[in-house]
């Protein structure tokens, strides 16, 4: 891992940058477009938005105003709960790629699970039809449980490529990272930062004053030694390009100890099994 620029590689063979920047609660309009061009200004490739975040089209006016080629970015949507199902899942990604301005999509996730609803495998057949017709390069889920995982592996036939959750010190989500990476699934974590809620943490103040960064660049570090990708949001210049300076220190194997022991096993969102709004 160099830079901004450096890539997992999806069991597909897809390039997956391992830092992003995330949209959500960004505004659309001026906000998300001055963002996103903040952030591929300083090397940012990949951007995560959702059709729930209500941005979409902000993100395509960034992405068609910006002097990057296509190839070069990895754009990331979600379908939102309220269009589980295979036809919605179909009209809502068409819906999705007019408001991005989009010919192809480098990755589409399940946003949630929704098992009360108990759609997601269907779901995530309309997924498989996407991608088998061309129209996304990678096909994923969010905050999905190793149970659920476990539900569209038995039941579909592509194996989700990314698995995007709650990660964060306080939640490092043990069982779910082993089981993810036995499974060739990439973990990507969402609010790695909890939304703010760690910066802080003693420990993490102490760990950062040694390396001389801050407390949100030894996360994101650690986010990155763990093998999980990142999306950090800010809309903030200064913010989005401190994010991204963390290629150029390691954390030792004992401050990567000390902050997997900060783990409470604490979700900040809502648990996946309980989660039905729509």
């Amino acid at each position: 891992m160099k830079d901004l620029k450096s890539t997992t590689t999806l069991h597909n063979g897809i390039k997956m940058p391992w830092i992003g920047l995330g949209v959500f609660k960004v505004q659309d309009g001026e906000e998300v477009v001055s963002s996103i061009k903040s952030a591929l200004e300083v090397g940012y490739r990949s951007i995560d938005t959702a059709a729930i975040y209500g941005n979409e089209e902000g993100v395509g006016r960034a992405i068609a105003e910006a002097n990057v080629p296509r190839e070069e970015l990895f754009i990331t949507t979600k379908v939102w709960n309220s269009n589980h199902g295979y036809e919605s899942t179909l009209k809502a990604f068409d819906e999705s790629m007019e408001k991005l301005g989009l010919d192809y999509l480098d990755l589409y996730l399940i946003h949630w699970p929704l098992p009360s609803h108990g759609k997601y495998v269907e779901t995530w057949k309309a997924l498989e039809k996407l991608y088998k017709d061309g129209r996304i390069r990678a096909i994923g889920v969010s905050n999905f449980k190793i149970h659920h995982l476990e539900d569209i592996i038995a039941n579909c036939e592509i194996k989700p490529m990314v698995n995007q959750v709650e990660y964060h010190p306080r939640f490092n989500q043990r069982e779910l990272h082993e089981y993810c990476k036995k499974n060739g699934i990439q973990l990507e974590a969402w609010s790695p930062l909890m939304q703010g809620g760690l910066l802080d943490e003693p420990v993490l103040v102490e760990i950062a004053e040694k390396y001389n960064k801050s407390t949100a660049q030894i996360i994101l570090r650690w986010d990155l030694q763990t093998e999980v990708v990142t999306i950090p949001k800010s809309t903030k210049p200064h913010r989005i390009a401190e994010n991204a300076d963390v290629f150029d220190f390691e954390l030792s194997q004992e401050d990567m100890d000390k902050i997997n022991g900060l783990n409470q096993d604490k979700r900040m969102f809502a648990d996946p099994d309980e989660f039905d709004r729509v």
